[in-house]
């Protein structure tokens, strides 16, 4: 593992941690398929699990015997700064152990995730009686929010996750830290073509259920009652909720019944409710 102490905050080794955004970091073209940060030990650790590949490393003295377990062996540049240094580098205080710069892996085809997602065995100990689920974001904006939903899938046995086209990127750091890394876990894909690809998800067999308030909805609990081998959850974005092109085309518009004067919950906590009354 090649340790290369660095004192200025300027060096241009330490290029993908200053100036770029995450965005930024999706669109470049050099290295090949861009890059995104994975921050702190736990999440880089997952990251490589997933089999993605780190092209550097920055970190603090303390933290150097932990990321060399992380990477096991591996000739990944190590960038040992100090902490002031990374303060300056990427604007805020670097106090989870490690920042990776991580190669961005190619997404697989929407196919070949609802494929895979058909094969998944139920858990010995799940209560769902659907083969499959796989959840749609739509259009979320909030990373936090996506970040939440990756980690109620993977908490709850969700087989996978659609991302439309205008959906907050998973990959990006706050999202990553707030899944706790499930974002390497769940296997996940963003659909180019939306919400035409609904089709899709009905030709595979799918009955694609919209969390909705709007007029004909069932309630959760009917829907379970149903007892669909294949359902696709579809959550909207935070402020509107579905769109309303998407909505024509749902085989079904559920919500969660409410009580207290409430009238719908916050995104990441619907996905919660609706991922363990489906599981």
């Amino acid at each position: 593992m090649p340790i290369e102490l660095i004192h200025d905050s300027e060096d241009p080794r330490l290029a993908d941690y200053r100036n770029l955004t995450d965005t930024a970091l999706r669109r470049m073209k050099e290295p090949e398929d861009g890059l995104y940060i994975a921050e702190s030990m736990k999440v880089m650790a997952r990251a490589i699990q997933a089999g993605h590949t780190p092209r550097s490393v920055l970190t603090q003295l303390k933290w150097v015997e932990q990321v060399e377990e992380v990477l096991a062996g591996r000739d990944t540049p190590v960038y040992l700064v100090a902490d002031d240094v990374a303060e300056r580098v990427t604007g805020y205080a670097v106090h989870r152990g490690a920042l990776a710069s991580m190669h961005r892996p190619v997404l697989p085809a929407m196919a070949s995730v609802l494929r895979d997602a058909a094969l998944v065995p139920p858990h010995p100990e799940s209560q769902r009686t659907a083969r499959s689920r796989v959840a749609v974001l739509e259009g979320l904006t909030d990373h936090a929010n996506v970040g939440s939903a990756f980690r109620n899938a993977a908490a709850l046995g969700v087989d996978a996750v659609l991302v439309t086209p205008s959906c907050a990127d998973p990959f990006y750091r706050r999202a990553i830290r707030v899944s706790m890394g499930t974002v390497f876990q769940v296997p996940w894909t963003r659909i180019e073509n939306w919400p035409a690809g609904i089709v899709d998800l009905q030709a595979a067999g799918y009955i694609v259920a919209g969390m909705t308030l709007g007029e004909g909805a069932i309630t959760l609990d009917r829907l379970i009652e149903e007892d669909h081998e294949k359902l696709a959850l579809i959550f909207g974005t935070e402020g509107d909720g579905i769109a309303s092109e998407t909505d024509r085309r749902l085989d079904r518009r559920v919500t969660i019944p409410m009580m207290g004067g409430v009238d719908s919950l916050n995104v990441a906590a619907a996905s919660a409710v609706v991922f363990h009354a489906t599981r």
